[in-house]
């Protein structure tokens, strides 16, 4: 399935079904009347966040969507059914933007959250309905009310609770290959990833969170280089990041600042973001090497970096805990603490990726 995270889309709602202009005709009620029926109601426009779905490859196929015009009255005082409504299901995450692709109207990140995009025109009345006293036998009746229509934007941002940045080739995907289930395409050349993917991360029976892999940036992304920032927008919502830096290169503490100087330039929060630096790719460094490279990082971030391999193993558990434990603080699940230097929480079981 092919990752399509927005698409323009046209929606119409039905117009109102016509009244009808009818009159009794029977053999024996020779002072009939009107009895002409009310149109139904035009078909709505919904929206619908749905578990299950990650892309909104369906609404490349389908931009238009109208829905059913209301059925005209009759004689007899028959209404008109109302028109069949349209139901947009998305992903949850999904946003509703107007055509400016700015303002956002609707936010679906909640599953199971329905909303009207659009409303049907009223049905017109029947003749019926305009008949007394001084006029017993109208000879007009209302046409349906027009429908809405309107261009809208969908915008997908994953829900995420802790994102993965980094340069490309940092190990990104083989750390989410490492840590979860997902099996991402992994190649030793740059842009291996181009599109965001998604892994849950169980650490325990009660501890389960989602990571997301972004396409590596590069230094200009907020200026459209390489793949641009627009995939940033899946970490908005995460709880923390992990900022992964590849050990094997030669500066290190540059790498960090590439990445620290996009997030800040894309805005949305994100350079404010709680984040946990890594030193990745060390079981191909020596112990020397580890240490002159963790150096390098802490004089440049201020934090002692955390030492994993992806390829090994050796210290993901700790950088997952590590990563639950900001999630939690950040959503209020616990207390923040002034010190996290500590040692990270354990939990009854372990875990091994």
């Amino acid at each position: 399935m092919k990752f399509l995270d927005q698409a323009k889309i046209y929606i119409r709602s039905g117009n109102g079904g016509a009244g009808a202009v009818s009159f009794r005709r029977e053999k024996f009620i020779p002072n009939g009347g009107p009895d002409g029926g009310d149109g139904g109601n035009g078909g709505n426009v919904w929206i619908v966040a749905m578990e299950g779905l990650n892309t909104l490859i369906d609404f490349r196929y389908q931009q238009h969507f109208r829905a059913q015009t209301g059925v005209h009255g009759m004689g007899r005082q028959m209404h008109g059914a109302k028109g069949e409504d349209v139901i947009l299901k998305v992903p949850v995450g999904t946003q509703v933007l107007d055509e400016d692709k700015e303002t956002v109207l609707l936010d679906m990140d909640v599953a199971g959250k329905t909303e009207m995009l659009l409303k049907g025109g009223n049905g017109g009345w029947g003749n019926v309905r305009f008949k007394g006293p001084s006029n017993q036998a109208p000879a007009y009746a209302n046409p349906g009310q027009e429908g809405q229509e309107r261009a809208i934007w969908l915008r997908l941002k994953l829900i995420a609770d802790v994102g993965l940045a980094g340069l490309p080739n940092a190990g990104k995907s083989t750390f989410l290959a490492a840590a979860s289930a997902a099996r991402p395409k992994i190649a030793d050349y740059p842009f291996t990833t181009l599109t965001p993917n998604l892994g849950m991360v169980d650490l325990s029976p009660s501890e389960r969170f989602v990571i997301a892999d972004i396409p590596g940036l590069i230094e200009g992304a907020h200026e459209g280089a390489g793949l641009g920032t627009r995939f940033l927008g899946h970490v908005e919502r995460s709880g923390c990041l992990i900022h992964l830096v590849d050990g094997t290169q030669d500066d290190v503490a540059g790498a960090w600042r590439t990445i620290r100087h996009e997030l800040e330039a894309y805005g949305e929060g994100l350079g404010e973001k709680p984040e946990i630096l890594a030193l990745n790719k060390i079981d191909a460094l020596t112990p020397e090497a580890r240490s002159e490279k963790a150096a390098e990082l802490k004089a440049a971030a201020g934090v002692d970096p955390m030492l994993v391999s992806g390829v090994s193993g050796e210290g993901v558990p700790e950088l997952l805990r590590a990563a639950w434990l900001v999630v939690r603080r950040t959503r209020g699940e616990i207390a923040p603490v002034e010190d996290d230097d500590g040692p990270v929480q354990e939990t009854p079981g372990g875990w091994a990726p």
